[in-house]
């Protein structure tokens, strides 16, 4: 479904990504895993057109776009099938759940204001959130305003969603709320790549583990094989890093 093709970034003298390439089937499930400052972030916003990357390729249903050159059309095209959620919520102060999950509806996408309400109630409601539809963010906890980001980037029905490190700013008990929305999800077979330092989360819930580190993929494997056998040197002072903890 998506094909990633030789992604590259620099930010000054640092080169940040060095030729990822990887692929994304239907109802996949990968968690990207690796150090900080291993270009992880980087590279969703580089697949989301967030930033520009230097060079690289992403085929997606079918259609090839140029990560360093793409018209606004194609971008505009391009991020009408994808979703994205941030570490940090991003949504309005000044609207509620409801309206942050409707407003890319009604506003980017020019849909009927009613059509746009009942699909929002509706991905409020797979999030768990119905009850909070009138709520200001300012009323709301971490995680809640996290769920109601999930629900913002499943309205539209994506073909992918990007997470990155969703849960980062949350306390482990509001982490909880959120793991447990993006387990549904994968449950339901949306497709995700998600940035995460949760281990839990990527040895239940993906099918795939991407371990970066200084802008290249170290290793690549099932869900199972990555925790269990580990090949590389670099994925088993990973995983012995992570259980000393």
């Amino acid at each position: 479904m998506i094909e990633v093709m030789n992604i590259q970034k620099r930010f000054g003298e640092k080169e940040v990504l060095k030729d990822v390439s990887f692929r994304v089937n239907d109802g996949d499930v990968i968690a990207v895993l690796g150090p900080s400052g291993s270009g992880k972030t980087t590279m969703l916003r580089c697949l989301s057109f967030l930033e520009t990357a230097d060079g690289g390729k992403v085929i997606f249903d079918g259609k090839e776009y140029d990560l360093h050159h793409s018209s606004k059309k194609d971008i505009l095209n391009y991020r009408k099938k994808i979703g994205f959620v941030f570490q940090n919520y991003q949504l309005f102060g000044n609207k509620t759940a409801l309206e942050n999950v409707t407003e890319g509806l009604i506003i980017a996408r020019k849909m009927d204001k009613k059509e746009a309400v009942d699909r929002g109630m509706k991905a409020l409601e797979r999030v768990g959130m119905l009850d909070h539809k009138d709520f200001y963010p300012s009323r709301l906890s971490g995680g809640q305003q996290q769920r109601v980001a999930i629900a913002r980037a499943m309205v539209s029905e994506p073909g992918v969603i990007f997470f990155d490190e969703p849960t980062s700013a949350l306390d482990p008990e509001l982490t909880g709320e959120v793991l447990n929305v993006m387990e549904k999800l994968a449950d339901e077979g949306t497709t995700m790549v998600v940035v995460t330092h949760e281990m839990e989360f990527a040895r239940r819930g993906a099918d795939r583990v991407i371990l970066m580190e200084d802008g290249l993929i170290v290793e690549e494997d099932s869900s199972d094989v990555f925790f269990t056998s580990p090949k590389t040197d670099r994925a088993k002072a990973f995983l012995e890093g992570i259980r000393g903890r």
